[in-house]
């Protein structure tokens, strides 16, 4: 008889949440108070202060000797060079990890500066890499836009799959009355929702699991990849929750040409049926390419009540740009050449046309050259 004991335990897929800088740092801490199982979390920042409010078991404080705990001041070169001083530490928090996801909010300084360094370390061990960041909203300023673009390519270049979420495209589904606060925490909830409808399907007990190997298959090198999100209730709510997912807004274009769907669908034990699932599997089959690879699995949630909650994770379109990719790091042998990795986040800097931060990113100080005041510092320390 085979018995499970601490040993085969530990053969299960390890993963791990980092959030970093002030918006990573909440949507953990959303993570945390909601629930989500089966994950280890790291909270990093550059701010000693907020780190006093982070949720996660670990808390890392980086750039220690650059930034003094006092924060990047939204400045994105400060995040980089922060997480470069601390780069042996962030490694050795990461080792043993199979799978990383990294959550943040670009376009400040700690998030956009340091995620990429980050994901840097996570793929040198060899753990799948994943991203889950928000784009700000146009209300934040253009030169919080132009920092997250520039912070967004430099991540996508250090990881297996980047999800960006674009917050103003949750303008879309809330009351124009929402409070700005609110509208941020809505933004952290879709940053959880997007790791938790992918760890869930590994580490989470439900009626349908998937091996590690599944996920890594789908996900791996995969580039750019759009989330879609559906919720529904009623007699075909799983049928109709795939439907609003892929219709979700928070998509920039159809599921057409997607090479790769990771489906999760997650309901109490009475609301999924087996032929729901056959059908909205079919149906996400039939708004992919022709030849997609879709793996799906069945997650219990019994706080769902009548409800079923489903997220559809889409990779591999026609269009995108192989040499935007690389090839997953692979550990050196013993008395043989290393073997090649990915260009570290650091050189990427100095090669990418983006440059480094300093010179991508020009004047730093509190007043634009246009006359437009930067996001106080109440709202920018949230990202």
């Amino acid at each position: 008889m085979f018995e499970l004991d601490d040993n085969t335990l530990d053969q299960f897929a390890k993963i791990k949440v980092i959030g970093v800088g002030g918006g990573g740092n909440n949507a953990v801490n959303r993570m945390i108070s909601l629930g989500l199982e089966g994950v280890e979390f790291i909270a990093i920042n550059t701010d000693a202060q907020a780190l006093l409010t982070a949720l996660a078991p670990k808390r890392m404080q980086i750039g220690e000797k650059l930034t003094r705990g006092l924060g990047a001041g939204a400045r994105p070169e400060i995040g980089q060079k922060a997480a470069m001083e601390s780069r042996e530490d962030i490694i050795n928090a990461l080792r043993g990890s199979d799978m990383v996801f990294i959550t943040a909010g670009m376009g400040g300084g700690t998030g956009t500066g340091a995620a990429p360094v980050v994901a840097e370390c996570a793929r040198e061990i060899g753990a799948l890499t994943v991203g889950v960041v928000t784009r700000p909203f146009t209300f934040e300023g253009p030169k919080r836009k132009k920092n997250a673009d520039i912070g967004i390519e430099n991540l996508k270049r250090n990881v297996d799959t980047i999800i960006t979420i674009p917050n103003d495209r949750l303008l879309q589904v809330v009351d124009k009355k929402t409070p700005m606060t609110q509208a941020f925490t809505i933004a952290d909830d879709i940053l959880r929702q997007g790791v938790k409808g992918i760890s869930d399907l590994i580490a989470v007990p439900g009626l349908v699991n998937l091996d590690f190997a599944d996920v890594k298959s789908i996900m791996s090198n995969a580039g750019a990849a759009l989330m879609g999100i559906g919720e529904a209730s009623g007699e075909n709510a799983t049928v109709d929750a795939v439907k609003a997912a892929i219709d979700s807004p928070l998509l920039e274009t159809s599921l057409q040409g997607a090479r790769g769907v990771l489906l999760n669908i997650m309901g109490a034990t009475d609301s999924l049926s087996m032929l729901e699932v056959n059908e909205a599997s079919t149906t996400v089959q039939e708004a992919a390419h022709p030849d997609a690879e879709i793996i799906w699995g069945v997650s219990v949630d019994e706080s769902l009540g009548d409800k079923v909650s489903v997220t559809v994770i889409a990779t591999r379109f026609d269009d995108e740009e192989e040499e935007e990719t690389y090839s997953e790091p692979i550990r050196p042998v013993h008395n043989e050449p290393p073997a090649p990795t990915p260009p570290r986040a650091r050189d990427v800097l100095k090669q990418s046309p983006f440059g480094n931060f300093n010179a991508g990113f020009g004047n730093t100080n509190t007043q634009s050259g246009n006359g437009e005041l930067e996001i106080p510092t109440w709202m920018r320390s949230r990202r």
